[in-house]
């Protein structure tokens, strides 16, 4: 059974917010775009099952800030499926996510008005 190829979220969502981090290949530092709502490993696994993205996972010990020993993980996209990905329609997608953002941060400014 051939598997699905992958979808993109809406550009607005923590969902969306996560996968354009993974296309950009970047280190995502804090979880920002989740500002409490879900996990991170939520979204992840939504971005498997719902949207067919083949997100690798990585484990690894680790120490929280408070000297507990805890685990660290981290989560990528394989660099063939990223070139997949922008070639059909990643790179539209992500242009119409900043857009989106802009339009929304011009919003808020002008609502603190």
């Amino acid at each position: 059974m051939p598997s699905k190829l992958p979808t993109f979220p809406g550009p607005l969502t923590a969902r969306g917010a996560v996968l354009a981090v993974l296309l950009s290949n970047e280190d995502q530092t804090g979880a920002e775009p989740l500002k409490g709502r879900v996990t991170l490993a939520a979204i992840v696994r939504t971005l498997k099952r719902k949207y067919h993205w083949p997100i690798e996972t990585s484990s690894f010990p680790s120490n929280a800030v408070d000297g507990r020993a805890t685990w660290a993980t981290v989560y990528s996209l394989p660099e063939n499926v990223i070139a997949k990905a922008l070639e059909r329609g990643g790179r539209d997608w992500l242009r119409a996510r900043k857009q989106a953002r802009r339009g929304m941060a011009r919003l808020d400014e002008a609502l603190e008005q």
